[in-house]
């Protein structure tokens, strides 16, 4: 199924955003390898840091590993990035990283690669591999607000990669940002064992989506515009569900303080009152691998 859409927009902290279809970031040429029947590692000099905010050192394009994951809806074949712990021989519990509406950049990979350091086997999906960012932008998020369509297949098939790996416990995890905190937290009832939403847009009717989902750790900015209330309304519907939760929103932070994006994104985020910001990136990576932790390694 390839991703078909007129127009290039989306909304993003309530401005249209267009996309460009000039070859930009690396997500947008990787290279589609077959997985190989072991694990795949990073090289050496990539690893990720075991420091909650710093972000690897870059390094080559080409030296990056990519993988496949196979049984997509969206597409057979599903561009991935795959991050194996560093140390040991596993067997390790499985988290599967949803990036934001920008795709499978450079950011998502460390964050990926940053809890493969902290002892978790992470897949990063393109959810975009049918069509590009161009093209898949406008539908993933319907399939989003719709709470079905191939994109939550694609999920479907990245949570089973990790599941049915060797080097995998059976336990696996959700964490997203913005568009994938979105997807995160609905699929939070969808077969996984813990789900870590940031900055994710809640469902409307968030009491039906929400019922029985799995252990929830959730961070939010108070600046961000888009999601005024977010964090209040989502513990409230959590403790009502009696779902375990972490819901936390950072005073100081806004929209994507997480994430780490190109020169004109952050000027955007800047305007804003968004982006990056160090101190509550810190402390929601501490509580989301304390979580994490305790509901996929703990528990297993």
């Amino acid at each position: 199924m390839r991703c078909r859409s007129q127009k290039t927009g989306a909304h993003l902290l309530g401005l249209q955003i267009q996309l460009s279809s000039r070859p930009g970031w690396r997500a947008s040429a990787e290279t589609v390898i077959r997985a190989a029947p072991g694990p795949v590692r990073r090289p050496p000099h990539r690893r990720a840091s075991v420091g909650p905010a710093d972000p690897p050192p870059e390094t080559p394009e080409a030296v990056l590993p990519s993988t496949v994951v196979p049984g997509g809806v969206s597409t057979p074949q599903l561009s991935a990035h795959l991050a194996v712990p560093p140390v040991g021989e596993g067997p390790w519990p499985g988290v599967v990283v949803v990036h934001e509406a920008f795709g499978l950049t450079d950011d998502v990979r460390d964050h990926a690669d940053r809890l493969a350091a902290a002892g978790y086997l992470a897949v990063a999906p393109d959810l975009f591999s049918a069509g590009g960012a161009r093209r898949c932008l406008r539908s993933t998020f319907r399939a989003l607000n719709r709470g079905e369509g191939p994109a939550f297949g694609d999920l479907e098939a990245a949570r089973r990669f990790l599941a049915d790996r060797d080097d995998c416990t059976g336990r696996v995890g959700v964490l997203g940002f913005c568009l994938g905190g979105g997807f995160a937290l609905v699929g939070a009832t969808r077969g996984f064992d813990v789900s870590a939403p940031n900055y994710g847009f809640l469902p409307r009717d968030a009491e039906r989506v929400l019922a029985g989902a799995c252990p929830v750790v959730a961070s939010y900015g108070r600046r961000d515009p888009a999601l005024r209330g977010a964090a209040d309304r989502l513990d409230r519907v959590l403790t009502d569900l009696g779902v375990e939760h972490d819901v936390h929103e950072y005073p100081d932070a806004g929209h994507s303080f997480l994430n780490r994006h190109p020169g004109p994104i952050t000027a955007l985020e800047k305007v804003l009152g968004g982006g990056h910001h160090r101190p509550s990136a810190e402390d929601a990576w501490g509580r989301i691998l304390r979580f994490l932790d305790r509901h996929l390694r703990t528990a297993a």
